[in-house]
């Protein structure tokens, strides 16, 4: 879902700088100097956040603020302001702003406020949206497997064709990384979506009980058995079955799934039937089958029945751009779960998250967030804690890289005598970046010009 940033801003120097520094970071943006013409533009495109000026004629930041909460209260909006204007700023953030950026623009915070208002607004989207596209499989598959990260945008493609082939696949994972949401997303993303999902955890099953689940038995089989039970196989006919931890599959019970997968047939337990079975068969597993086949661990001719394809799910720290969007999407399931509101998250809150190495991936996120909103301690990374502030300070920091910015661009125009085109090419940029510092330092080229021909003429 493509969600573009609404840069609001009468001086039109300030919004193309602002379109380009986020643009470069990949993010799509559309900016407007008149608020009125992003007001029309908003009313008819939903997937937007609004990055928006305070100080502006006609229309200022407040009213802009609320004549976007009149059109989507839910649509994110961040104001921009000088220090004076703080008080302003509060207010507005008491009105329904998802925050405010105090000028001149970090470009850190600036990156950070905005992807957590896109992921915000992409978890309100996904979760209300009242449109079937086109595709309602490769909807289903982008709902499920949520993320921007390029390992998620990979795996949602493969999964897709390997629930249109309709392939027997192996999902491979980390504990708690979504092994049973790829496997749910393949199923309904298939021909088979209005079939039934039949999942199995082989961890979870006592030894003895596992293949009367799978297969179930005949009355009288064995003790206990006092009537006929269909098993897990024969109730996925016609649609998916879903074999979780199969590392923890008996030897036993494993050669009766070869037969059922090499022959499509069953027997119940205690009988001598053969029934025919339609499946598609999905089997998950935290470790590597073949190292355990080569252990004598699990049988190498149901490997390679099993795998006729695979997918790896990354763990949740090799895709730190998915972690803030999954966050917001469980932060937004666990407010209408809980009745509670969103709260937000602080820029210290944001870092923290970040920083973790998410030993529990996608499960653990999921818990996080609902003690987040809940506002509960739990093990390992609590939010509700306050964290010491960064030695290094980032105002200062940016402070010493615009001074240095500065006598740089000085330097090459007084070297160049104030000829703009020669100084572009010297420090590599563009007119149009060129004119854009020079506006911000409050640089004149006819006072180098001047310079230049005082120079020449002594």
């Amino acid at each position: 879902m493509n969600i573009e940033i609404i840069i609001v801003d009468d001086d039109p120097c300030m919004s193309e700088s602002l379109a380009e520094m986020l643009g470069i970071a990949g993010f799509s943006c559309r900016d407007f100097n008149r608020p009125q013409e992003a007001l029309d533009y908003i009313a008819t495109h939903s997937s937007c956040i609004v990055l928006s000026d305070i100080r502006m004629p006609d229309i200022d930041g407040l009213q802009l603020l609320a004549a976007v909460q009149q059109l989507d209260n839910q649509l994110p909006v961040i104001l921009m302001s000088g220090h004076a204007d703080i008080p302003l700023a509060i207010q507005a953030m008491k009105e329904g702003a998802q925050d405010f950026l105090e000028k001149p623009i970090n470009s850190e915070q600036l990156f950070r406020q905005t992807e957590l208002a896109l992921n915000r607004r992409q978890a309100y989207l996904q979760m209300n949206s009242q449109s079937q596209p086109a595709s309602a499989h490769a909807e289903y598959m982008t709902q499920k497997i949520i993320g921007r990260s390029p390992a998620i945008q990979y795996l949602r493609q493969q999964a897709m064709v390997l629930a249109q082939a309709q392939v027997d696949t192996l999902i491979y994972g980390e504990t708690g990384s979504g092994k049973d949401v790829v496997a749910d997303a393949i199923h309904h993303s298939g021909p088979r979506a209005d079939k039934p999902f039949i999942a199995i955890n082989c961890g979870a099953m006592p030894e003895n009980l596992l293949e009367s689940e799978l297969f179930g038995h005949e009355a009288g089989s064995f003790t206990g058995a006092q009537k006929r039970h269909i098993g897990k196989i024969e109730a996925a006919n016609g649609g998916t079955l879903f074999l979780d931890e199969i590392e923890s599959m008996p030897l036993v019970a494993q050669v009766r799934l070869l037969r059922v997968l090499q022959t499509r047939t069953i027997e119940r337990v205690g009988s001598h039937q053969l029934i025919p079975v339609n499946i598609h068969v999905l089997a998950a597993s935290k470790m590597d089958l073949v190292t355990l086949s080569h252990q004598g661990r699990f049988r190498s001719d149901l490997l390679y029945r099993l795998n006729v394809a695979n997918l790896h799910i990354p763990p949740l720290r090799e895709r730190e751009n998915d972690i803030l969007l999954l966050f917001e999407f469980f932060c937004q399931q666990a407010a209408l779960q809980y009745q509670r509101e969103t709260p937000t998250l602080k820029i210290s809150q944001q870092n923290k998250l970040l920083s973790y190495l998410w030993p529990g991936n996608v499960r653990e996120l999921k818990n996080v967030a609902n003690r987040y909103v809940l506002g509960i301690p739990g093990d390992g990374i609590n939010l509700n804690e306050e964290i010491p502030a960064p030695a290094v300070d980032i105002a200062d920091l940016e402070h010493h890289l615009d001074t240095y910015e500065k006598k740089i661009l000085i330097s090459t125009l007084e070297i160049c005598a104030g000829e703009l085109n020669d100084v572009a090419t010297h420090l590599n940029l563009t007119r149009k970046t060129l004119y854009r510092k020079m506006k911000k330092h409050g640089l004149n080229k006819r006072i180098f010009r001047s310079l230049g021909r005082t120079i020449m003429s002594s």
